[in-house]
C-alpha cells in the first residue's frame, strides 16, 4: 500500500475544495487545480470535522480490521501521533459527537 506524503487532513481539505471549486463537482471553475492550491486550506476546519467524525468506526469498520491500531490512526491525524489516551478520553462519548451527522 502507498503511503501518501501530505498529511490527512490537508488531502481531505483539498477534496472539499475540489468539490466547492471544480466546475466537475459543484463550482463553476473547469481548470481549479490552482484555485484549490491557494484555497485549501480555507477547508481546514471541515477537514478536521471529518476527522473527528471518524474517530467512531462502525460496525462494518470493526468487523474489517482492529479498531485499536484504527484509534490511534484517527488520534495521529489530528495531531496526536501518540494516540495519548488523554486526548482521546476527552473526545465525546460514541454517538454523542456534535460534529457527527447520521446513524
Amino acid at each position: 500500500m502507498d503511503v501518501a506524503t501530505t498529511p490527512a487532513f490537508e488531502r481531505i481539505a483539498r477534496v472539499l475544495a475540489g468539490q466547492h471549486f471544480s466546475r466537475n463537482a459543484d463550482g463553476n471553475d473547469a481548470h481549479a487545480a490552482e484555485t484549490v492550491d491557494t484555497q485549501w486550506a480555507d477547508f481546514r476546519d471541515d477537514a478536521i470535522s471529518v476527522l473527528k467524525t471518524l474517530r467512531e468506526p462502525d460496525a462494518e469498520m470493526e468487523r474489517a480490521g482492529d479498531i485499536a491500531v484504527w484509534g490511534r490512526m484517527i488520534a495521529a491525524a489530528l495531531g496526536d501521533p501518540a494516540g495519548d489516551r488523554a486526548a482521546l478520553a476527552e473526545a465525546p462519548e460514541p454517538g454523542t459527537d456534535p460534529l457527527h451527522e447520521g446513524p
